[in-house]
């Protein structure tokens, strides 16, 4: 159910044996975002539940959910951009489909995530959905 973007991702984590490597790639790719714009980062687009600071910015652009989103640590991130390659541009009624725990099990994430990062990724898919299933309702 993963998008081809997210499949890519999993190609290149299976050619990465050691995880010093596989986490450089995901800080690597949370450089590589775009900054939430300042405007955007208010009360109702932080996530709570998060050890560091982080925005989610949704936007619903004719039935395809889209978001933004930012945070002060580099690894998270990196974890929001995965999110965005396994959610951002998917139709709104996919986006409670997605097993995100199964999917990002699939880059053995869950084994290498401190217990507050994992609880961190945890609230940030809930916002997703939420958000997703708010916009179908």
């Amino acid at each position: 159910m993963a998008q081809a973007a997210f499949e890519e991702i999993v190609e290149d984590f299976e050619f990465l044996e050691d995880w010093e490597d596989r986490y450089r790639m995901v800080i690597d790719m949370g450089k590589a975002m775009p900054d939430l714009p300042d405007a955007l980062k208010v009360p109702a687009t932080k996530v709570e539940g998060c050890a560091s600071q982080v925005w989610l910015h949704p936007q619903i652009e004719n039935g395809v959910f889209r978001f933004q989103g930012e945070s002060d640590a580099m690894i998270v991130r990196g974890l929001i951009a995965l999110l965005l390659k396994l959610y951002d541009g998917l139709p709104l009624a996919e986006v409670g489909k997605v097993d995100a725990r199964v999917e990002l099990g699939r880059l053995g994430l869950h084994d290498h995530l401190s217990a507050q990062r994992s609880n961190g990724l945890r609230a940030m898919i809930e916002r997703i959905r939420e958000q997703a299933a708010a916009a179908l309702a």
